[in-house]
């Protein structure tokens, strides 16, 4: 797997794995979250123009996975990471979660952060195994509770979810 910056072109293939990575979420009772329609094509440009989005090719130079963001309040958050279920189990989310941090550590920004299903087990637990943790109300930053507000009134609250953060480890200089 190579990860690269997103082109143009491939948006609608981001779509396409968005769509595909959600299909799963059936299997949950969460029929609603497996039919939402992917980030539009316009959002998707925004964080590619923006060099924050990115791709994980297969060896075909083809996107298999994507991952966008922005820094909210001092950390990269993660807006979106999807893997196509074809290529699930290869880590290719972990190496697109370690690239974002990398990012995150040469600007400067203090760690990830994400918003996540706590009872999907390619959620949270799988964040959490990744080095992630929950916040507290408290802890939340003011865009991580702007954030939150947009998901609820999306109605992503529907199933329980929680902030997480990953921070940049102490070995960095």
């Amino acid at each position: 797997m190579r990860i690269r910056h997103a082109t143009a072109a491939e948006l609608p293939a981001l779509q396409d794995i968005e769509r595909a990575a959600g299909a799963p979420f059936h299997d949950l009772g969460m029929g609603w979250i497996a039919e939402n329609e992917p980030p539009a094509l316009d959002v998707l440009e925004r964080f590619r123009r923006s060099g924050r989005a990115w791709v994980a090719a297969d060896d075909g130079d083809r996107p298999v996975a994507y991952l966008i963001c922005e820094p909210v309040d001092g950390a990269l958050h993660i807006e979106q990471i999807s893997v196509h279920p074809d290529f699930a189990h290869r880590r290719i989310g972990q190496a697109l979660l370690a690239h974002a941090a990398d990012r995150a550590h040469d600007e400067g920004l203090s760690g990830l952060t994400l918003t996540t299903f706590t009872e999907v087990p390619w959620n949270a637990p799988y964040y959490e195994r990744l080095g992630f943790h929950v916040l507290a109300a408290a802890e939340l930053t003011p865009g991580l509770r702007e954030i939150r507000a947009q998901e609820r009134e999306l109605g992503l609250d529907r199933w329980p979810r929680v902030c997480m953060r990953r921070d940049r480890p102490s070995g960095y200089v």
